[in-house]
Protein backbone atom coordinates (compact mmCIF):
# COMPACT_ATOMS: atom_id res chain seq x y z
CA UNK A 1 0.00 0.00 0.00
CA UNK A 2 1.75 3.52 -1.32
CA UNK A 3 1.96 6.02 1.56
CA UNK A 4 1.63 8.62 -0.78
CA UNK A 5 -1.57 10.84 -1.13
CA UNK A 6 -2.40 11.47 -4.28
CA UNK A 7 -5.28 13.64 -3.47
CA UNK A 8 -3.32 16.02 -1.86
CA UNK A 9 -2.24 17.46 -5.41
CA UNK A 10 -6.32 18.79 -5.82
CA UNK A 11 -5.89 20.66 -2.78
CA UNK A 12 -2.47 22.37 -3.25
CA UNK A 13 -2.82 22.99 -7.07
CA UNK A 14 -4.56 26.45 -7.74
CA UNK A 15 -5.17 28.13 -11.13
CA UNK A 16 -3.30 31.11 -12.83
CA UNK A 17 -4.58 34.10 -11.00
CA UNK A 18 -7.92 35.06 -12.93
CA UNK A 19 -7.75 38.81 -11.85
CA UNK A 20 -4.34 39.35 -13.39
CA UNK A 21 -5.04 37.61 -16.35
CA UNK A 22 -8.07 40.29 -16.68
CA UNK A 23 -5.88 42.88 -15.82
CA UNK A 24 -3.57 41.41 -18.50
CA UNK A 25 -6.32 41.61 -20.83
CA UNK A 26 -7.22 45.15 -20.23
CA UNK A 27 -3.61 46.24 -20.56
CA UNK A 28 -3.42 44.76 -23.90
CA UNK A 29 -6.58 46.69 -25.25
CA UNK A 30 -4.46 50.01 -24.38
CA UNK A 31 -1.59 49.00 -26.21
CA UNK A 32 -1.26 51.13 -29.98
CA UNK A 33 -1.55 47.45 -31.70
CA UNK A 34 -5.20 46.11 -31.80
CA UNK A 35 -5.91 43.41 -29.65
CA UNK A 36 -5.62 39.90 -31.75
CA UNK A 37 -3.40 41.43 -34.24
CA UNK A 38 -0.62 39.15 -32.89
CA UNK A 39 -2.51 36.27 -32.94
CA UNK A 40 -1.70 33.38 -29.57
CA UNK A 41 1.34 35.80 -29.24
CA UNK A 42 -1.63 37.64 -26.95
CA UNK A 43 -2.91 34.61 -25.09
CA UNK A 44 0.14 33.57 -24.68
CA UNK A 45 1.30 36.80 -22.60
CA UNK A 46 -1.97 36.77 -20.79
CA UNK A 47 -1.27 33.15 -19.65
CA UNK A 48 2.08 34.19 -18.79
CA UNK A 49 1.10 36.91 -16.90
CA UNK A 50 -1.37 35.05 -14.80
CA UNK A 51 1.09 32.04 -13.92
CA UNK A 52 4.06 35.09 -13.18
CA UNK A 53 1.00 36.93 -11.32
CA UNK A 54 2.76 40.17 -12.60
CA UNK A 55 1.26 42.46 -14.92
CA UNK A 56 3.28 43.83 -17.29
CA UNK A 57 4.40 40.03 -17.53
CA UNK A 58 8.26 39.23 -17.00
CA UNK A 59 11.01 38.22 -19.37
CA UNK A 60 11.34 34.48 -19.42
CA UNK A 61 15.64 34.57 -18.90
CA UNK A 62 16.04 31.21 -16.97
CA UNK A 63 14.38 28.94 -18.66
CA UNK A 64 15.37 25.02 -18.50
CA UNK A 65 15.11 21.55 -20.66
CA UNK A 66 14.41 18.83 -17.65
CA UNK A 67 14.48 15.38 -19.58
CA UNK A 68 13.46 12.34 -17.64
CA UNK A 69 15.70 9.08 -19.23
CA UNK A 70 14.71 5.02 -18.95
CA UNK A 71 14.43 2.24 -21.50
CA UNK A 72 11.12 0.16 -21.52
CA UNK A 73 11.12 -3.58 -21.34
CA UNK A 74 8.48 -3.92 -24.55
CA UNK A 75 11.31 -2.43 -26.72
CA UNK A 76 12.12 -6.19 -26.86
CA UNK A 77 9.54 -6.84 -29.08
CA UNK A 78 10.65 -4.63 -32.05
CA UNK A 79 8.10 -1.92 -31.18
CA UNK A 80 10.67 0.86 -31.88
CA UNK A 81 13.17 1.39 -34.48
CA UNK A 82 16.05 1.57 -31.72
CA UNK A 83 17.48 -0.99 -30.12
CA UNK A 84 15.95 -2.36 -27.23
CA UNK A 85 17.87 -0.69 -23.71
CA UNK A 86 19.41 2.33 -26.32
CA UNK A 87 18.32 5.21 -24.07
CA UNK A 88 21.68 5.44 -22.55
CA UNK A 89 23.34 5.97 -26.12
CA UNK A 90 21.14 8.31 -26.79
CA UNK A 91 21.60 10.69 -23.23
CA UNK A 92 25.23 10.24 -23.98
CA UNK A 93 24.47 12.13 -27.98
CA UNK A 94 22.51 14.55 -26.06
CA UNK A 95 25.30 15.53 -23.06
CA UNK A 96 28.03 15.48 -25.72
CA UNK A 97 26.39 17.72 -28.04
CA UNK A 98 24.97 15.77 -30.92
CA UNK A 99 21.49 16.01 -30.97
CA UNK A 100 18.79 18.05 -31.84
CA UNK A 101 17.96 19.08 -28.20
CA UNK A 102 21.83 19.95 -28.00
CA UNK A 103 21.71 22.03 -30.60
CA UNK A 104 18.65 24.00 -30.19
CA UNK A 105 19.63 24.46 -26.65
CA UNK A 106 23.34 26.40 -27.61
CA UNK A 107 21.51 27.98 -29.73
CA UNK A 108 18.87 29.59 -27.42
CA UNK A 109 21.45 29.50 -24.63
CA UNK A 110 19.21 27.02 -22.14
CA UNK A 111 20.83 24.91 -20.26
CA UNK A 112 19.35 20.88 -20.20
CA UNK A 113 19.37 18.68 -17.20
CA UNK A 114 18.63 14.84 -17.53
CA UNK A 115 17.05 12.56 -15.23
CA UNK A 116 17.90 9.05 -15.44
CA UNK A 117 15.07 6.94 -13.55
CA UNK A 118 15.47 3.43 -15.61
CA UNK A 119 18.33 3.24 -18.10
CA UNK A 120 19.64 0.09 -18.73
CA UNK A 121 23.24 1.07 -18.38
CA UNK A 122 25.37 0.72 -15.75
CA UNK A 123 25.02 3.99 -13.89
CA UNK A 124 28.97 3.98 -13.79
CA UNK A 125 28.86 5.07 -17.33
CA UNK A 126 27.10 8.72 -16.58
CA UNK A 127 27.38 10.96 -14.22
CA UNK A 128 26.06 11.13 -10.22
CA UNK A 129 24.25 14.41 -11.07
CA UNK A 130 22.25 12.43 -14.29
CA UNK A 131 21.96 9.07 -12.27
CA UNK A 132 21.32 9.88 -8.60
CA UNK A 133 17.51 9.49 -8.71
CA UNK A 134 17.84 6.24 -10.76
CA UNK A 135 14.78 4.33 -9.82
CA UNK A 136 15.36 0.61 -11.41
CA UNK A 137 17.52 -0.55 -14.79
CA UNK A 138 14.85 -0.78 -17.09
CA UNK A 139 11.25 -0.73 -16.78
CA UNK A 140 9.42 -4.31 -17.16
CA UNK A 141 7.43 -5.31 -20.36
CA UNK A 142 4.28 -3.92 -19.62
CA UNK A 143 2.07 -6.35 -22.02
CA UNK A 144 3.01 -8.92 -20.09
CA UNK A 145 4.44 -7.63 -16.82
CA UNK A 146 4.19 -4.34 -14.52
CA UNK A 147 6.41 -1.97 -15.46
CA UNK A 148 7.26 -1.80 -11.67
CA UNK A 149 6.28 -2.55 -8.24
CA UNK A 150 4.13 -0.43 -6.35
CA UNK A 151 7.12 0.98 -4.43
CA UNK A 152 9.27 1.70 -7.28
CA UNK A 153 6.45 3.97 -8.82
CA UNK A 154 6.18 5.86 -5.83
CA UNK A 155 10.09 6.51 -5.30
CA UNK A 156 9.70 7.94 -8.96
CA UNK A 157 7.03 9.85 -8.49
CA UNK A 158 8.49 11.54 -5.44
CA UNK A 159 12.06 12.12 -7.41
CA UNK A 160 9.79 14.14 -10.10
CA UNK A 161 8.39 16.20 -7.37
CA UNK A 162 12.16 16.43 -5.77
CA UNK A 163 13.44 17.55 -8.86
CA UNK A 164 10.55 20.34 -9.59
CA UNK A 165 11.07 21.97 -6.31
CA UNK A 166 15.02 21.84 -6.93
CA UNK A 167 13.99 23.54 -10.26
CA UNK A 168 11.77 26.03 -8.87
CA UNK A 169 14.40 26.46 -5.71
CA UNK A 170 16.68 27.37 -8.20
CA UNK A 171 15.11 30.59 -9.93
CA UNK A 172 13.96 28.63 -13.14
CA UNK A 173 10.90 30.41 -14.76
CA UNK A 174 10.04 28.01 -17.31
CA UNK A 175 10.66 24.53 -17.90
CA UNK A 176 10.74 22.74 -21.59
CA UNK A 177 9.92 19.28 -20.32
CA UNK A 178 10.87 15.71 -22.44
CA UNK A 179 11.78 12.81 -22.65
CA UNK A 180 14.70 9.84 -23.75
CA UNK A 181 13.82 6.83 -23.81
CA UNK A 182 13.00 3.82 -26.21
CA UNK A 183 9.44 1.70 -25.96
CA UNK A 184 8.47 5.28 -24.27
CA UNK A 185 6.17 6.19 -26.67
CA UNK A 186 4.28 2.60 -26.58
CA UNK A 187 3.82 3.32 -22.76
CA UNK A 188 2.58 6.33 -23.67
CA UNK A 189 0.31 5.00 -25.79
CA UNK A 190 -0.83 2.85 -23.28
CA UNK A 191 -1.94 5.44 -20.92
CA UNK A 192 -3.77 7.48 -23.38
CA UNK A 193 -5.64 4.64 -24.48
CA UNK A 194 -6.82 3.71 -21.10
CA UNK A 195 -7.78 7.14 -20.05
CA UNK A 196 -9.67 8.26 -23.00
CA UNK A 197 -11.41 4.64 -23.60
CA UNK A 198 -10.12 3.97 -26.77
CA UNK A 199 -8.91 1.03 -28.96
CA UNK A 200 -5.06 0.68 -29.31
CA UNK A 201 -5.10 1.38 -32.85
CA UNK A 202 -6.30 4.66 -32.82
CA UNK A 203 -3.41 6.20 -30.22
CA UNK A 204 -0.27 3.62 -32.17
CA UNK A 205 1.95 6.68 -34.10
CA UNK A 206 5.27 5.79 -35.76
CA UNK A 207 7.57 6.50 -33.10
CA UNK A 208 10.67 9.42 -33.41
CA UNK A 209 12.07 7.26 -35.55
CA UNK A 210 9.77 5.82 -38.05
CA UNK A 211 9.03 2.09 -37.81
CA UNK A 212 7.60 0.23 -40.94
CA UNK A 213 4.21 -1.76 -41.23
CA UNK A 214 5.26 -5.14 -39.32
CA UNK A 215 7.03 -2.68 -36.25
CA UNK A 216 3.62 -0.79 -35.98
CA UNK A 217 1.56 -4.01 -36.25
CA UNK A 218 3.68 -4.90 -32.96
CA UNK A 219 3.51 -1.78 -31.24
CA UNK A 220 -0.21 -1.94 -32.00
CA UNK A 221 -0.52 -5.25 -29.99
CA UNK A 222 1.71 -5.09 -27.09
CA UNK A 223 -0.43 -2.06 -26.84
CA UNK A 224 -3.55 -4.36 -26.92
CA UNK A 225 -2.17 -6.38 -24.50
CA UNK A 226 -1.15 -3.54 -22.37
CA UNK A 227 -4.66 -1.73 -21.72
CA UNK A 228 -6.01 -4.93 -20.90
CA UNK A 229 -3.74 -4.87 -18.08
CA UNK A 230 -4.49 -1.11 -17.37
CA UNK A 231 -8.17 -1.22 -17.51
CA UNK A 232 -8.63 -2.67 -14.18
CA UNK A 233 -6.62 -0.31 -12.22
CA UNK A 234 -7.64 2.95 -14.03
CA UNK A 235 -9.07 4.30 -10.36
CA UNK A 236 -5.49 4.25 -8.84
CA UNK A 237 -3.25 6.82 -10.63
CA UNK A 238 -0.07 5.63 -9.00
CA UNK A 239 -0.91 1.76 -9.59
CA UNK A 240 -1.67 2.54 -13.07
CA UNK A 241 1.96 4.47 -13.51
CA UNK A 242 3.34 1.32 -12.05
CA UNK A 243 1.28 -1.49 -14.65
CA UNK A 244 1.69 0.00 -17.35
CA UNK A 245 4.01 3.06 -17.61
CA UNK A 246 7.48 3.50 -16.70
CA UNK A 247 9.95 5.24 -13.96
CA UNK A 248 10.35 8.17 -16.15
CA UNK A 249 6.63 8.32 -16.75
CA UNK A 250 5.97 8.25 -13.08
CA UNK A 251 8.87 11.16 -12.75
CA UNK A 252 7.58 13.00 -14.94
CA UNK A 253 3.84 12.95 -13.46
CA UNK A 254 4.95 14.13 -10.46
CA UNK A 255 7.04 16.39 -12.05
CA UNK A 256 4.37 17.98 -13.75
CA UNK A 257 2.15 18.30 -10.63
CA UNK A 258 4.53 19.51 -8.36
CA UNK A 259 5.68 22.20 -11.11
CA UNK A 260 2.08 23.22 -11.00
CA UNK A 261 1.99 23.52 -7.00
CA UNK A 262 4.85 25.81 -7.16
CA UNK A 263 3.30 27.80 -9.72
CA UNK A 264 5.98 27.32 -12.54
CA UNK A 265 4.57 27.24 -15.97
CA UNK A 266 6.08 23.78 -18.10
CA UNK A 267 6.14 23.38 -21.93
CA UNK A 268 5.06 19.76 -23.04
CA UNK A 269 6.73 18.19 -25.67
CA UNK A 270 5.69 15.25 -27.47
CA UNK A 271 3.88 12.27 -26.81
CA UNK A 272 5.55 11.02 -23.87
CA UNK A 273 4.97 14.26 -21.56
CA UNK A 274 1.34 14.73 -23.28
CA UNK A 275 0.57 11.00 -21.75
CA UNK A 276 1.98 12.09 -18.48
CA UNK A 277 -0.29 15.19 -18.18
CA UNK A 278 -3.09 13.29 -18.96
CA UNK A 279 -1.98 11.26 -16.20
CA UNK A 280 -1.83 14.51 -13.85
CA UNK A 281 -4.75 15.71 -14.91
CA UNK A 282 -6.84 12.83 -14.01
CA UNK A 283 -4.76 13.41 -10.18
CA UNK A 284 -5.81 17.46 -10.00
CA UNK A 285 -8.26 19.06 -12.88
CA UNK A 286 -6.69 22.34 -12.60
CA UNK A 287 -3.05 21.46 -13.24
CA UNK A 288 -3.20 21.79 -17.06
CA UNK A 289 -3.68 25.35 -16.50
CA UNK A 290 0.04 25.41 -15.55
CA UNK A 291 0.73 23.73 -19.04
CA UNK A 292 1.83 24.91 -22.45
CA UNK A 293 1.65 22.27 -25.75
CA UNK A 294 4.57 22.99 -27.43
CA UNK A 295 4.03 21.23 -30.72
CA UNK A 296 2.22 18.89 -32.90
CA UNK A 297 4.18 15.90 -33.45
CA UNK A 298 2.04 14.12 -35.52
CA UNK A 299 1.66 11.10 -33.00
CA UNK A 300 -2.38 10.21 -32.90
CA UNK A 301 -1.97 9.50 -29.16
CA UNK A 302 -0.44 13.10 -28.43
CA UNK A 303 -3.45 14.86 -30.18
CA UNK A 304 -6.10 12.57 -28.37
CA UNK A 305 -4.21 13.48 -25.20
CA UNK A 306 -4.17 17.30 -25.82
CA UNK A 307 -8.04 17.52 -26.94
CA UNK A 308 -8.88 16.17 -23.88
CA UNK A 309 -6.90 18.49 -21.97
CA UNK A 310 -7.91 21.21 -24.27
CA UNK A 311 -4.38 22.14 -25.02
CA UNK A 312 -3.88 23.45 -28.15
CA UNK A 313 -0.21 23.43 -29.93
CA UNK A 314 1.76 26.30 -30.75
CA UNK A 315 3.55 24.67 -33.56
CA UNK A 316 2.72 22.29 -36.50
CA UNK A 317 6.48 20.96 -38.00
CA UNK A 318 5.78 17.78 -37.43
CA UNK A 319 8.75 16.87 -35.43
CA UNK A 320 8.95 13.67 -33.87
CA UNK A 321 12.43 13.66 -32.53
CA UNK A 322 11.18 13.84 -29.01
CA UNK A 323 14.02 14.88 -26.24
CA UNK A 324 12.29 18.32 -25.73
CA UNK A 325 13.84 19.33 -29.23
CA UNK A 326 9.65 20.39 -30.18
CA UNK A 327 9.17 21.97 -26.92
CA UNK A 328 12.74 23.91 -27.41
CA UNK A 329 11.05 25.32 -30.94
CA UNK A 330 8.18 26.88 -29.42
CA UNK A 331 10.16 28.99 -26.41
CA UNK A 332 10.60 31.51 -28.63
CA UNK A 333 7.82 32.46 -29.46
CA UNK A 334 6.77 32.24 -25.83
CA UNK A 335 9.62 34.87 -24.84
CA UNK A 336 8.58 37.07 -27.71
CA UNK A 337 5.19 37.05 -26.53
CA UNK A 338 5.97 38.39 -22.60
CA UNK A 339 8.35 40.65 -24.75
CA UNK A 340 5.46 42.37 -26.74
CA UNK A 341 3.05 42.21 -24.15
CA UNK A 342 5.31 44.39 -21.32
CA UNK A 343 6.81 46.42 -23.96
CA UNK A 344 4.69 47.32 -26.57
CA UNK A 345 3.37 51.30 -25.74
CA UNK A 346 -0.21 51.74 -24.66
CA UNK A 347 -2.17 54.15 -26.65
CA UNK A 348 -1.93 57.81 -25.44
CA UNK A 349 -5.10 58.89 -23.37
CA UNK A 350 -7.23 60.66 -25.50
CA UNK A 351 -7.55 64.59 -23.57
CA UNK A 352 -10.89 66.44 -22.83
CA UNK A 353 -12.11 68.56 -25.61
CA UNK A 354 -10.71 72.07 -25.73
CA UNK A 355 -13.31 74.22 -25.05
CA UNK A 356 -14.37 76.31 -27.86
CA UNK A 357 -13.00 80.63 -28.15
CA UNK A 358 -15.37 82.30 -26.15
CA UNK A 359 -17.31 85.23 -28.23
CA UNK A 360 -18.82 88.23 -26.25
CA UNK A 361 -22.10 89.20 -27.08
CA UNK A 362 -22.20 92.17 -28.68
CA UNK A 363 -24.16 94.83 -25.72
CA UNK A 364 -27.53 95.66 -27.12
CA UNK A 365 -28.10 99.21 -29.03
CA UNK A 366 -29.95 101.47 -26.85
Amino acid sequence: MSSLNLDDFTDLIERPDGGVRRDAEARRERQIVPPGSLGRLDELGEWLAAAQSAVPVRPVERPRVVLFAGDHGVAELGVSARPAGGAGELVREVLEGGRPVSVLARRLDVPVRIVDMSLDCDPETLSEAVVRHRVRRGSGRIDVEDALTLEEAEAAFRAGVAVADEEADSGTDLVVLGDVSVGGTTAAGVLVAALCGVDASVVTGRGGLAIDDLAWMRKCAAIRDALRRARPVLGDQLQLLAAVGGADLAAMTGFLLQSAVRKLPVVLDGVVTAACALVGQRIAFRAPDWWLAAHDSGEPGQAKALDRMALEPLLTHGVTVGEGAGGLLALPLVQAAAALAAELPEKPKESEEPAGPEVSEAPAEQ
